[in-house]
C-alpha cells in the first residue's frame, strides 16, 4: 500500500465562495450600468477591466490557483502571456488594415 503524505489541501471555507459569487454579481450588474452611460472609445476599456477583474476573481478562486503550487502559477502566468500575443498580433492586423490601398476601391 502507497503511503500518501502529502494531501495538503487547503480548506475554502463558503463563506469565502459567498462573498466572491456576491463581488462576481456586483461587478456584472457595474459591467450593466457602464454600458448604459457614454464613454465613447472608453466603454470598451472599462468594460474589458471589469471583465479582467471579474475572470481574476474566477481563477483565483473557483480555479483554486490561489492556493495553488508555483508551477500552477506559472502555467497560469504563460497561458495569460500567450494570450496577449495573440491579442497583440490580433490587433497589429485590424490596425494595420487601412494602410494599403486595395485595387479595385476607393
Amino acid at each position: 500500500m502507497s503511503d500518501i503524505t502529502d494531501l495538503s489541501e487547503t480548506i475554502v471555507s463558503p463563506k469565502v465562495y459567498l462573498v466572491i459569487f456576491a463581488a462576481l454579481l456586483i461587478l456584472t450588474y457595474v459591467t450593466y450600468q457602464v454600458a448604459l452611460i457614454d464613454l465613447g472609445w472608453g466603454n470598451s476599456i472599462v468594460a474589458l477591466a471589469i471583465a479582467s477583474g471579474k475572470a481574476l476573481l474566477v481563477a483565483l478562486y473557483f480555479m483554486h490557483v490561489r492556493y495553488s503550487s508555483q508551477l500552477t502559477w506559472i502555467v497560469t502566468g504563460g497561458g495569460l502571456f500567450w494570450l496577449a500575443i495573440m491579442i497583440g498580433l490580433t490587433l497589429s492586423d485590424y490596425l494595420t488594415r487601412g494602410w494599403l490601398s486595395v485595387p479595385g476601391s476607393r
